[in-house]
């Protein structure tokens, strides 16, 4: 019902209408109470935390903390929101998200469009004020645009001093291909002054490190050293990808931006199956990228994930797709 529908109308819209669309309907919707979270049915225990399950929707859904209750209630344990960098800012012009139904999949140049560590902060301290149920709240972090390389280390130590104390987890987001320069943050030495600037403004809040499946695996076995070297309690594998290999053809497949959905998977589980070897047990890995049906979702967390993330699985595959995969 929902791919016809899909198909039917949303095809039609610009992607980001349809988006904007389905986000006042999930808020319509879950404010007159006609959405609701179910009974919890696990406890998953990892980044100290406890989850009801281990599926979660991926940052960029949701980028500015308006939907968490609604996707707590169609099925995910946990949101990671944003991402929010310190100064609001409206991310790159129009038009920035493409379709690409041949692949189930899409592309995105949003550029970190967001309201402002402020505003986001605001907003999910008086959820928590309010509601005595709430999905784990992940915050995805990153660097204005307008920030240098140099002062990067600055505006993650903001979004992390102002973000931090309504956070379950953060996320250092390093990898968007979407903001110029940021991918080159992966370095180890430029790396390092963001991820102690994060360490000393978050407290006790999780850190964990997202990164891009384009790296080679010398890279990530650095970063990962790096990881382990500073303590953080993990890493996110996978951010989108600028590759563009065995796609299906498409009137958009070479729009420039980061490509998410089934063509991923094949990487990110090679990112998954090496961090996994790289990091103690004690460290949470998430992988996000490619995660479609529930075989996907079955298949990283026996390879060794924590916890697994979606976002274009879940805009393909419509509402329930959540309790589908998390169904027993």
């Amino acid at each position: 019902m929902y791919r016809f529908f899909f198909k039917a109308f949303f095809t039609r819209l610009d992607p980001e209408f349809a988006h904007e669309l389905v986000v006042t309907g999930l808020r319509l919707l879950s404010g007159l109470g006609l959405i609701r979270a179910g009974k919890a049915r696990d406890d998953i225990s990892t980044l100290g935390l406890h989850f009801e399950n281990r599926l979660g929707m991926a940052a960029g859904f949701d980028k500015n903390g308006i939907l968490i209750k609604a996707l707590h209630a169609l099925g995910f344990g946990h949101v990671e929101i944003g991402t929010v960098t310190p100064l609001p800012q409206p991310g790159n012009p129009k038009p920035r998200l493409f379709r690409l139904p041949k692949n189930q999949s899409l592309i995105n140049r949003m550029g970190f469009n967001n309201e402002g560590a402020e505003a986001v902060a605001a907003r999910i301290a008086k959820l928590r004020k309010d509601n005595q149920r709430l999905p784990i709240i992940g915050i995805n972090i990153g660097k204005n645009k307008s920030t240098s390389q140099e002062l990067a280390h600055r505006d993650y130590g903001v979004a992390t001093k102002t973000l931090a104390p309504v956070a379950d987890y953060l996320v250092v987001n390093v990898s968007s291909p979407n903001t110029a320069g940021l991918r080159d943050l992966q370095q180890v030495a430029e790396l390092r002054p963001i991820l102690r600037a994060v360490l000393a403004a978050a407290g006790n809040v999780p850190v964990l490190l997202k990164i891009a499946p384009d790296l080679i695996d010398a890279d990530i076995e650095a970063i990962a050293s790096l990881v382990v070297e500073m303590n953080l309690a993990g890493m996110v594998a996978t951010n989108t990808t600028i590759s563009r290999e065995n796609l299906i053809a498409e009137s958009n497949t070479a729009e420039p931006g980061g490509l998410s959905g089934p063509i991923l998977a094949e990487r990110s589980t090679e990112v998954l199956k090496l961090i996994r070897k790289l990091l103690p047990a004690t460290m949470t890995v998430i992988s996000v990228g490619g995660v479609l049906t529930k075989d996907d979702y079955s298949e990283r967390l026996s390879l060794g994930a924590d916890l697994v993330q979606g976002y274009t699985g879940f805009v393909y595959a419509g509402p329930l797709w959540a309790k589908r995969l998390t169904s027993r």
